[in-house]
């Protein structure tokens, strides 16, 4: 087939053979990861369509549900270098990026400032209870995660590629914590919830971890083959309608819009702004790569709304008032 647009939308035959490899590289990826973690497929499936379309990830769920496990699991499978940093009341941005130590040089005895890398210098940071640390070191984080570097003492230096940052909050403990801003969640591209095993899983889970078995997890993809793939999303095309779908999805989130439903109007203070409507798109090429086709439809837009939309829309006092939520005002 000579080069141009073709059926499928892609404009060049190797795209077509990403496209393939990834849809084969997903397959394996699901084996990999279950031999360690019982269940939450559609978690880490959507981990890894954060990570195709360069976004990060902010994961909801109580103590003991495996999310440390799951982002190990899933940093092995990937041949990514992981870093976790638990954040707490007294972690100071430094403790994050890094800082600059007075190091002498015995052998001339001169003095200067040598920096050292943080924690944040890997390709999977998992920032474990972010609501626990104080702002200035959250601010620190948000912007490493969208800049993709990090300053110090006047220095810029470059993170690792690919950088992919998840975050976790705890919803039933609140007291000691610091609210994320809604500027800063917006930089998050999905928010998922990672809910209880059931019955099955949780018999299983209990029999794998009291007994001597070990998993052992082999790499599926390489960073730089991560990097390539990162690019075949962005290549991807977009159809108009799957755009003006997206952009009319976030636009009904604020009360102010015609497009609004009257239950918008009544229950949501801000709605979501411009930031979700270009994440529903990557979310939607991204899980279409993963499928093997080149051109996203409107299911898969569908598919990623609640996790792009669930922490933009800002309820009113009302809606607490009532007990409406945002799941059930995105009818999820």
């Amino acid at each position: 087939m000579a080069n141009g647009s073709t059926a499928q939308g892609t404009t060049d035959g190797k795209d077509l053979e990403l496209l393939d490899k990834l849809a084969k590289a997903r397959v394996e990826l699901r084996h990999q990861i279950a031999q360690r973690i019982v269940g939450q497929q559609d978690i880490v499936e959507n981990l890894v369509a954060a990570i195709l379309a360069g976004g990060h990830v902010l994961l909801i769920g109580v103590p003991g549900l495996a999310k440390t496990l799951m982002i190990q699991t899933l940093s092995q499978a990937l041949d990514l270098q992981y870093s976790r940093v638990q954040f707490t009341p007294d972690l100071m941005p430094s403790d994050i990026t890094g800082t600059e130590l007075l190091e002498e040089d015995h052998g001339t005895g001169r003095r200067e400032f040598k920096f050292t890398k943080g924690p944040i210098f890997a390709n999977i940071i998992l920032a474990d209870e972010i609501n626990r640390a104080p702002p200035k070191t959250q601010a620190a984080l948000l912007e490493a995660m969208q800049e993709h570097k990090v300053t110090a003492a006047g220095k810029t230096y470059q993170l690792p590629e690919p950088f992919f940052v998840l975050a976790t909050q705890n919803p039933i403990e609140h007291e000691g914590t610091y609210h994320l801003p809604e500027a800063q969640l917006d930089r998050f591209m999905f928010e998922l919830t990672v809910g209880y095993p059931s019955k099955a899983e949780e018999e299983q889970i209990v029999a794998q971890t009291t007994s001597s078995y070990k998993a052992v997890v082999k790499p599926v993809l390489r960073g730089d083959e991560i990097l390539e793939l990162q690019a075949l999303v962005r290549r991807m095309p977009a159809p108009p309608s799957v755009v003006e779908y997206s952009v009319k999805l976030a636009r009904s989130t604020r009360p102010g819009e015609p497009g609004a439903t009257p239950e918008m109007k009544k229950y949501v203070s801000y709605g979501a702004g411009p930031r979700a409507g270009q994440n529903l798109v990557l979310g939607a090429k991204a899980r279409a790569a993963m499928d093997g086709r080149s051109i996203p439809d409107l299911d898969d837009v569908k598919a990623v709304v609640p996790h792009v939309l669930k922490h933009r829309v800002v309820m009113n006092f009302q809606a607490e008032a009532e007990g409406v939520t945002v799941d059930k005002l995105l009818q999820l």
